[in-house]
């Protein structure tokens, strides 16, 4: 990633959940990507931020995603996370005009899609970090700009040219 204090923070609050909460969603899956004949193309996704995107830094994104106590079991990460939700529900440090974050080399652990951080908060394994970060940030786009949205096309697009590079 090159430019990475232009790009964006990353809260990560997806419909994932810790293995084990009872009644909770799990991480959304992803359906494999197809050819336009309806095959498999076999390639695995590799997550990477797009920038100029930000949805991950609206924090208040509704009922449909996680909440910070459904997500945190520690009281000062929550009081954090609250504390970074802007009143129209975007985070404090996040610039709308240039879309990128204001503090993105000392952002929070939780603003940082790493595999670390994925299975600590979710209990994803390392092995499918990049399918559930994928999975993520596509809901995530969805959610706050719309699924036919120049956002999610940019992302899928960089989605799709990491998997063909590797």
């Amino acid at each position: 990633m090159s430019h990475v204090a232009a790009l964006p923070s990353f809260g990560i609050v997806c419909l994932a959940r810790k293995p084990g909460q009872k009644g909770k969603k799990t991480a959304p899956k992803t359906k494999p990507s197809k050819d336009s004949k309806g095959f498999s193309t076999g390639r695995k996704e590799i997550w990477r931020c797009v920038g100029n995107c930000g949805a991950c830094c609206k924090l208040a994104k509704g009922p449909e995603f996680a909440t910070p106590e459904e997500i945190f079991s520690d009281s000062s990460d929550i009081e954090l996370y609250r504390s970074l939700i802007g009143p129209d529900g975007w985070c404090i440090h996040y610039e709308k005009s240039t879309r990128t974050c204001s503090i993105y080399s000392d952002r929070p652990y939780f603003c940082r899609v790493e595999p670390d951080v994925f299975k600590n908060l979710y209990g994803i394994e390392n092995r499918k970090f990049n399918r559930e970060a994928c999975s993520c940030c596509r809901d995530t786009i969805k959610a706050i700009y719309g699924p036919h949205s120049q956002e999610l096309n940019s992302f899928n697009r960089s989605i799709k040219d990491s998997s063909a590079s590797k």
